[in-house]
């Protein structure tokens, strides 16, 4: 490829070390498809004859024909896809093959390839997403009224519903879509045409290649082009976040799934025994969830330090850009699906949830709530009249709602009966009906809106 301006080729070492094809195989289809709308536009503009650029494109074909059976090759005398593809491009059709790297480089060929790779990745990562969405929705739907305690410092707090609690979920990962959404449009200009680093003499026609790509523009700087990674790295940023909600929801489901709590059964098809205790149902899929995310993270780090400091434009150090990519995505995929599933076909153990939120005193806030309201009692003194009931509840071992009116009313004589309506878990869910609270009727709502932004069908 280059022999001519060396005399001897390269040690065992820089062979080992420059080749990329072992990872950069994966680029295979992006590379034909690219090499493809090049090759045309070629043909179109009389850079290459319109029989070369026929030969060329079904030999292009037949490559890909190829690489589908058996996979591709690893020489590693050809060092990456780019070489090994055009190599055997010409196996098949002759020296026109070599006509199909005019007016362009490897630099912008890998430039475009790779943006066309992370652009599908987005693709598949929100079409897992709204799927994972979906779960989500419908299980919201099936336990809008269904109690259990919210949390705070894991500690019980207030009751909300289940439904409210999963639809928290279903926001997070609406955010999440729209960070690659986001981060989808700033990739999609095409960098083809860029050529090595300062675009090319010959009349070629860039719009053109972009719009074969399905971008919607060529990029406007081939310095820049050639050596932006931003798209890469806002890839693997929304894939971070992604995956520590991920890893959020998956705690949810390796805390409720324990013993002590008992708030969820996880399907078996995503759990794992122990090889001494028979009992054991672990949440492994859950716990790798988790741990992906750290993995993830690793990676944007890795891509981050990798371009920290470079000059324009291409460097070889670049070429490091590819595995930590490959590996999020493919992490973040499994990740995604694993949890999809976990929502999907857990058994949610509903009474264990509300008896939770019955025992945590978790309607202490209403009562003060309704000092303010029926007693006309700042907030603060309510409180406090608040706290030495829980207090009392604590020592005699019962619910808030237990408690006789004669020991409510010796901590402070202005509460009655009528606070025994405040302090039942239902009545403190359905009080909380404010816009985006846990009421029953406020989550179905949500969920109603939900399901029309997702396409969802039926109820």
């Amino acid at each position: 490829m280059w022999g001519g301006r060396f005399a001897e080729g390269p040690s065992a070492i820089m062979r080992e070390i420059n080749a990329s094809i072992p990872f950069d195989k994966a680029l295979w289809r992006q590379d034909i498809a690219a090499s493809k709308a090049h090759v045309a536009m070629l043909g179109a503009q009389g850079i290459v004859s319109a029989e070369d650029a026929a030969t060329i494109a079904e030999g292009l074909d037949k490559v890909a024909a190829e690489y589908e059976r058996d996979g591709v090759p690893e020489n590693w005398d050809l060092e990456d896809i780019h070489m090994t593809t055009e190599a055997r491009l010409a196996e098949m059709v002759g020296p026109v093959a070599g006509r199909l790297h005019t007016a362009r480089s490897r630099n912008d060929q890998v430039a475009t390839d790779f943006r066309l790779w992370v652009r599908d990745a987005m693709d598949q990562a929100d079409e897992g997403l709204a799927a994972l969405q979906r779960s989500l929705v419908t299980r919201a739907g099936e336990h809008s009224a269904s109690i259990m305690p919210g949390f705070t410092h894991l500690q019980t707090a207030q009751p909300v519903t289940l439904g409210h609690h999963l639809m928290a979920y279903y926001e997070m990962l609406r955010r999440d879509r729209s960070r690659f959404a986001d981060a989808r449009s700033r990739l999609n200009e095409c960098p083809l045409g860029s050529a090595a680093l300062a675009g090319t003499g010959f009349p070629i026609d860039r719009a053109t290649t972009a719009q074969a790509l399905g971008f919607e523009r060529p990029t406007a700087n081939s310095l820049d082009a050639v050596s932006d990674r931003d798209f890469a790295l806002d890839y693997l940023m929304a894939a971070s976040q992604c995956a520590l909600h991920l890893s959020r929801l998956a705690e949810e489901f390796i805390v409720w799934a324990s013993q002590p709590f008992g708030f969820v059964r996880l399907p078996d098809s995503l759990s794992t025994g122990s090889s001494i205790m028979p009992q054991k149902k672990n949440p492994d899929a859950a716990e790798l969830v988790r741990g992906h995310t750290g993995r993830v993270i690793g990676c944007a780090t890795a891509l981050m330090v990798t371009m920290k400091g470079l000059p324009l434009a291409y460097s070889k150090d670049m070429q490091d850009d590819k595995p930590p990519v490959f590996e999020a995505a493919g992490l973040l995929a499994l990740s995604i699906a694993a949890m999809t599933g976990m929502v999907a076909e857990s058994e949610f153990r509903t009474d264990r949830m509300r008896q939770a939120a019955e025992l945590g005193y978790a309607t202490a806030t209403d009562l003060a709530d309704w000092l303010v309201r029926e007693a006309d009692i700042p907030f603060r003194e309510a409180h406090h009249i608040t706290g030495a009931a829980v207090k009392r509840a604590e020592a005699d071992g019962v619910a808030l709602d237990q408690l006789p009116l004669d020991v409510l009313q010796a901590i402070d004589s202005r509460i009655d009966d009528r606070v025994y309506k405040a302090l039942s878990v239902d009545a403190s869910v359905a009080s909380r009906a404010s816009y985006g609270g846990t009421a029953p009727k406020e989550v179905e709502r949500r969920v109603t809106e939900a399901r029309q932004a997702l396409g969802m069908t039926g109820r």
